[in-house]
């Protein structure tokens, strides 16, 4: 009796998957089409991009072996090219080399390429701050301490990824307007912050020594 009830069990399961799949068979078949076709698609995207991203590295590394025969314009030309064209991995590297190798013919076409990508809100933090940084380092003997605080003072925060670097350059600047305190102020941040580096630290020591009496106590 078991047995009869299983086949006709059997049966109605038959019977109920055959309906569905004359109901549904389309729908299915238009799914599994889908399916194969987005799995092929991101297959063949994902290649794409990765061999985009294998050709702007080689050329990246051509740029690089331009500079270091300090053939700075070429190098200049191709890393500007990459900035354009490279996958969105590879830009903002190759805009900050760019502005590199301007640098050797037109130091205030590099500080204004610096800028642009400063002010680029697409940019990393970390980016806009390197660029604030370089830019401030070709400035430094020609712009007023003032300038120079406007430009670097967002990027001296205890976050900062090139804080260290943003108070040398103010601590220099503010040295150079023959402004003490400010000197003194960079100077105090560098030597308490326990993560700058020794040998920051030694040069901001040797700047101290460098100031009045009335400022170093």
């Amino acid at each position: 009796m078991s047995e009869l009830f299983s086949e006709v069990d059997e049966d109605l399961r038959r019977e109920q998957l055959k309906k569905l799949w004359d109901r549904y068979s389309l729908l299915i078949i238009a799914v599994a089409i889908l399916i194969v076709a987005g799995v092929g698609g991101w297959r063949g995207y994902s290649y794409l991009e990765a061999k985009k991203s294998a050709e702007a590295g080689a050329a990246f590394d051509r740029a690089a072996d331009l500079s270091e025969q300090n053939k700075h314009a070429e190098a200049e030309a191709a890393f500007s090219k990459l900035a354009a064209e490279a996958p969105a991995g590879y830009r903002t590297l190759a805009r900050l080399r760019a502005a590199s190798e301007a640098v050797s013919r037109d130091p205030q076409a590099a500080v204004k390429m610096y800028d642009e990508i400063s002010a680029d809100r697409s940019v990393g933090a970390t980016e806009q701050d390197l660029a604030k940084i370089r830019a401030a380092g070709l400035l430094l003997e020609t712009v007023p301490y003032d300038a120079l605080l406007a430009r670097l003072e967002p990027a001296t925060t205890n976050i900062g990824t090139y804080r260290h670097s943003a108070r040398e350059l103010l601590a220099l600047s503010a040295w150079r307007a023959n402004n003490a305190a400010a000197t003194r102020q960079w100077i105090d941040m560098i030597a308490n912050d326990g993560e700058t580096p020794a040998s920051l630290r030694t040069r901001a020591e040797a700047l101290q020594a460098l100031l009045p009496p009335a400022a170093k106590s």
